[in-house]
């Protein structure tokens, strides 16, 4: 479904990530890990289009994204739920979702759409008309995740769910991620509590300052010794 061939990102003249390349096929999670600063972040950042690849080549579906504007992204099914949630703090819930379907003009699925989210995190239909700005962190992170369900992505791109969560509410962000996985929707999950990752995805690449070190199946790479080390304690 998506492909990253020999993508290099910089910023300026600091190179962020060199020559990566990465799959992710339908209907998987898999997840990126790494230390703060690995280039995680640039990478989803560079697949969305906020940024645009110094070398290499980003496929969708088949499709290059080169040339393409975020919006344009998102049309074709790719969906961005950020690092740090960056709800709107000052528009209630239900602004929020329905912000998150503004390239859809189907008012009835939308709606529908609407009350499947609600079902998915029933504290947002509680607050529905609460200012997003006053919801918990946990909270917060549902009505992020739920405001990228709105427009029905093909594939979700998740970075960090679990920051500065408790850990039972990232126990339960999880088991979200888990159950949007099961009904079809396919994950690139990037994520500092490596532990949970692993456990969740199908499969995993580790990043070192900007280099892909190790990948394959999630279970034996959270047997590697040397990942085990490095990230999972």
């Amino acid at each position: 479904m998506l492909e990253l061939s020999g993508v290099t990102l910089a910023y300026g003249p600091v190179l962020a990530v060199r020559d990566a390349t990465i799959c992710v096929n339908q209907g998987e999670i898999v997840t990126l890990i790494g230390a703060n600063g690995a280039g995680k972040t640039t990478i989803l950042r560079a697949i969305s289009r906020l940024i645009s690849p110094k070398s290499g080549a980003i496929t969708f579906e088949g499709r290059d994204l080169a040339g393409l504007t975020p919006d344009k992204v998102l049309r074709l099914g790719l969906a961005h739920c950020p690092e740090g949630r960056q709800v709107l703090a000052r528009q209630s819930v239900r602004d929020n979702l329905e912000l998150g379907a503004y390239i859809r003009s189907d008012k009835a699925g939308v709606q529908a759409d609407l009350e499947k989210v609600y079902g998915l995190f029933p504290r947002l239909k509680e607050r529905a008309g609460q200012l997003a700005g006053t919801l918990s962190g946990g909270e917060q992170q549902m009505l992020a995740i739920g405001r990228a369900m709105m427009c029905r992505p093909k594939l979700l791109l998740l970075d960090e769910p679990s920051l500065g969560l408790a850990p039972i509410i990232v126990q339960e962000i999880f088991q979200i991620i888990a159950d949007l996985n099961s009904e079809g929707v396919t994950i690139l999950l990037v994520e500092q509590n490596a532990n949970l990752a692993m456990k969740t995805a199908h499969r995993a690449y580790v990043l070192e300052a900007g280099v892909i070190v190790a990948e394959g199946d999630a279970k034996e790479l959270a047997g590697d010794e040397r990942v085990k080390k490095a990230y999972l304690g």
